[in-house]
């Protein structure tokens, strides 16, 4: 499943870990592989500029970023930001 970042025209912020159940986020992450943490934090700038701002996301972050077929998973203090994507 290869992802062209290029292509992506919509981000809409959809949840976070700590607002869902157990079960939802088993399906959020189901097939999730790492995924380019400077792409998605130009997209996430330039899409989401107020998340951006919010998560810091211009200082260094250890955390690595996942993404699945239908959303960019954002991790920030060890909370996973669902985006999803079209």
């Amino acid at each position: 499943m290869r992802i062209n970042y290029e292509e992506i025209n919509l981000l809409e912020y959809e949840c976070s870990c700590v607002n869902i159940p157990m079960w939802k986020w088993e399906d959020l992450m189901e097939g999730a592989v790492r995924a380019n943490k400077r792409v998605i934090n130009a997209l996430v700038k330039e899409v989401l500029p107020d998340l951006y701002e919010s998560l810091a996301l211009n200082f260094p972050n250890p955390y690595n970023y996942f993404r699945t077929k239908t959303h960019l998973i954002l991790v920030h203090s060890s909370v996973e930001y669902f985006i999803r994507f079209s």
